[in-house]
């Protein structure tokens, strides 16, 4: 009694991970870049954990929504293009929402 490996099916679960993370990364980044873009930084509170080895202070925090909000006003866009980097930013993590489920349904109807 032998062992059989499907090796092509291991590449074809090994290529559809690669791709599958690729989308998602990439979409994910071009989502962020042009939201950043856009002029809407996402702040994002810090969160207190009791083993937490550093935390950001609420005076660091405010530091960093004022950097943000003294860059988004410094933005050479038009408002037309902040408007049109936001959209582009929402329609990129749309795409890598569409390659979650898309992955996940490769799982479920397997």
């Amino acid at each position: 009694m032998g062992i059989s490996i499907d090796w092509f099916a291991f590449v074809q679960v090994f290529a559809a991970a690669l791709i599958g993370a690729l989308l998602v990364v990439g979409f994910y980044a071009v989502g962020l870049r042009l939201l950043v873009r856009g002029g809407r930084a996402p702040i994002v509170a810090p969160a207190e954990f009791t083993d937490a080895i550093t935390v950001i202070s609420e005076k660091e925090a405010r530091r960093a929504a004022k950097a943000a909000a003294k860059a988004a006003k410094k933005s050479p866009l038009t408002d037309g293009q902040k408007r049109l980097a936001r959209i582009g930013a929402y329609l990129s993590f749309a795409l890598c929402g569409l390659a979650v489920l898309a992955g996940l349904s490769l799982i479920v109807l397997r």
